[in-house]
């Protein structure tokens, strides 16, 4: 798939390598990748769904080749959000489907909030945590707050000479636990462990914890929310949403469930059991049923 990469200029100047498969006039949907991945995270969608929809999947800003502007503050989610529609114009789609795992799920909450009713008429998320409920849970909830420790050693720039002489995957070993890691095609990870090689790439990729204002406390601080917290004043999300979530997710227990149907009218939920973080390629057989329901069942 990757040789179907092309580039796209944004009309902020930002370059994105993007996979753009299927009929031209056919539905769009837009698929945002996670950390530490790339557009291949969506390879079994794209390839199951490209005969009859517009597949449209970018690496995103600081990811494999596409541009790496230096400084934290060039990963804000505003800018990342903004990426996805200027790449909409550019490639001349006027409505889409978003869909988004991990990081680019949480991109895709954004996407979705700011877009329904203009130009994203569906949101598809796996597996990343709503921006009105995540905050909450890293205050009050133990197990969130211990499974997101790692974002603490990714924002923290005494990592960054280790990264630039040993690439991502030496902060990944030493920030994440391997467990349960899944099992990924061999070809799949040398290409993963060659972007992660990249340093430019990698401290980019970092950027996007960088730039969260996500407030990750240490383990000793209290399990109580701070004077004056107030959660985000988002409007509730009303196009018909898909909520996919592999429930054996390390960093993202199920307790980011609760209470997502207050806060999205018209939500479908499908968990996977016995799966982990990366349901996209651990379950792609659940994920694409789940897709075909949800998009039929919507308008095609």
């Amino acid at each position: 798939m990757s040789s179907e990469l092309k580039r796209v200029t944004l009309a902020n100047g930002i370059e994105l390598d993007v996979v753009d498969a299927g009929p031209r006039d056919a539905p769009a949907l837009m698929f945002l990748h996670g950390f530490p991945e790339s557009h291949r995270t969506w390879r079994h969608q794209i390839a199951h769904l490209s005969g009859r929809f517009r597949c449209i999947a970018p690496d995103q800003r600081g990811y494999r080749g596409s541009s790496k502007p230096e400084g934290a503050e060039n990963y804000s989610p505003d800018k990342l959000i903004g990426d996805i529609f200027l790449l909409a114009d550019a490639l001349g789609v006027g409505q889409f489907t978003v869909l988004g795992h991990d990081w680019g799920g949480a991109i895709a909450w954004g996407v979705a909030l700011m877009g329904q009713g203009t130009r994203v008429t569906r949101a598809v998320v796996a597996n990343a945590p709503h921006p009105g409920i995540f905050q909450k849970l890293l205050y009050l909830d133990p197990v969130q707050r211990g499974a997101s420790q790692y974002m603490r050693a990714f924002r923290d720039t005494a990592n960054d000479a280790m990264v630039r002489e040993h690439g991502l995957g030496a902060l990944l070993m030493q920030a994440l636990n391997w467990d349960r890691a899944p099992v990924m095609e061999e070809e799949e990870r040398a290409a993963l462990l060659a972007d992660w090689a990249n340093p430019d790439a990698a401290i980019a990729m970092l950027n996007w914890y960088r730039a969260s204002s996500m407030d990750v406390p240490d383990m000793d601080a209290p399990y109580a929310l701070p004077d004056g917290f107030a959660p985000p004043p988002l409007p509730p999300l009303m196009i018909p949403t898909l909520v996919i979530w592999a429930m054996d997710d390390m960093a993202l227990p199920p307790a980011n469930l609760e209470g997502l149907d207050a806060m999205i009218p018209n939500l479908t939920l499908v968990q996977v059991p016995d799966c982990g973080h990366f349901v996209p390629w651990e379950a792609p057989a659940k994920v694409n049923a789940a897709l075909d329901a949800f998009l039929d069942r919507t308008g095609g």
